[in-house]
């Protein structure tokens, strides 16, 4: 797509239909071999830099994470030769580190979804096995790490995300069954879509806000809504500096 090189692309989570200090420029209706993205992308500047910013459940909240159609919302950021994408995940909590309001960066996940398309490869063609020992890409990985140092917001470095199907929230035998198989994180966005980025060769990481402990997790309570939307906008709340920072990394790098 034509409009020069896009520094990063955003795709937004629950809590996140629009960037904070984004000012679009563009307005982009892509159509993909895979079917329409959640919605439309949204390509403009912040701190300057060119920046492409998709909501992955639309910017209404209308699509539950097990309808939104991973595939075409890569196919559709790929398209801009992104130098790298950034995926806000919200999440729950399961162990200490990764409480309500922690900004996490996880290193790992397991994949408990089911019945989502999982891959770009449908039959035609020549089947790849992408590597996915580690499932997010290490320089975008490093340069968010090294952004939430040099701007001083927190960020827990390295945690295992697991993927469930949602849209509901999990039992507390399910939660207690993912403590076993080591997840910090449990969130509902996070498979296919690393995989799927991983197919399209795109420097993909995840910034996880932790909006709730999960079922049996912390002090145990019910999740309540108003406390979910007090812990995301208190997370949230560290994104421009977060992003202005890794910005300029990433711009450095490309200059290096």
């Amino acid at each position: 797509m034509s409009g020069g090189p896009i520094a990063l692309a955003v795709i937004g989570g629950s809590g996140l239909y629009a960037l904070p200090g984004f000012t679009p420029e563009r307005t982009i209706e892509a159509a993909t071999p895979w079917g329409e993205p959640s919605g439309p992308i949204r390509v403009g500047r912040l701190c300057g830099y060119s920046v492409a910013f998709l909501a992955r459940h639309g910017e209404s909240h209308a699509l539950p994470p097990h309808r939104v159609n991973y595939r075409a919302n890569l196919h559709a950021l790929a398209e801009f030769g992104p130098q790298a994408v950034l995926a806000i995940n919200t999440v729950g909590g399961i162990t200490t580190a990764c409480a309500p309001r922690a900004l996490v960066v996880p290193d790992q996940l397991i994949d408990y979804t089911h019945g989502r398309v999982a891959s770009y490869w449908d039959g035609a063609g020549e089947m790849r096995h992408i590597e996915f020992s580690e499932p997010y890409g290490a320089r975008i990985r490093n340069a968010l790490l090294d952004a939430g140092s040099d701007a001083g917001v927190a960020l827990v470095d390295g945690a295992c995300y697991g993927a469930t199907n949602g849209p509901r929230f999990e039992t507390r035998a399910e939660i207690a069954r993912m403590r076993r198989d080591g997840c910090d994180l449990v969130g509902m966005t996070g498979m296919p879509e690393a995989a799927l980025a991983r197919e399209l060769n795109l420097d993909y990481a995840c910034l996880a806000p932790v909006a709730n402990w999960a079922a049996g997790c912390g002090d145990g309570k019910e999740i309540s809504l108003e406390d979910v939307f007090a812990n995301l906008a208190a997370a949230n709340a560290q994104l421009p500096a977060l992003l202005a920072t890794l910005l300029a990394r990433l711009a450095g790098d490309a200059a290096a």
